[in-house]
């Protein structure tokens, strides 16, 4: 799946950023779906260089069309073709994680 080491450990960082994500938005929001809680964990968590951006002073950087090379390389994109598919075929083919493994 990937092709070194500093790879996975990307990728694993890039899961716990969204189960943790999906777990706030899961505690925070009563009564969202699993499905779209962890739509939106992964969702924020592939972005998350350009929501860091916007916090800190540039909120246009949201509006940018989403770049794959801003994913850990070698990561196989999780789509949100189950909550929704963005029509963006580099992310609808994402497997949605459960929040509290």
């Amino acid at each position: 799946m990937f092709e070194d080491k500093k790879q996975a450990e990307e990728h694993d960082k890039y899961l716990e950023l969204a189960a943790n994500i999906t777990s706030l938005i899961e505690r925070e929001i009563p009564g969202i779906s699993d499905q779209h809680s962890e739509a939106i964990g992964l969702l924020l968590a592939q972005r998350r260089e350009q929501l860091a951006k916007a916090c800190k002073g540039k909120p246009e950087e949201l509006l940018e069309p989403f770049e794959a090379d801003t994913q850990p390389k070698g990561m196989i994109n999780a789509g949100l073709k189950s909550a929704g598919a963005t029509g963006n075929k580099e992310t609808d083919n994402v497997t949605p994680l459960a929040a509290n493994q």
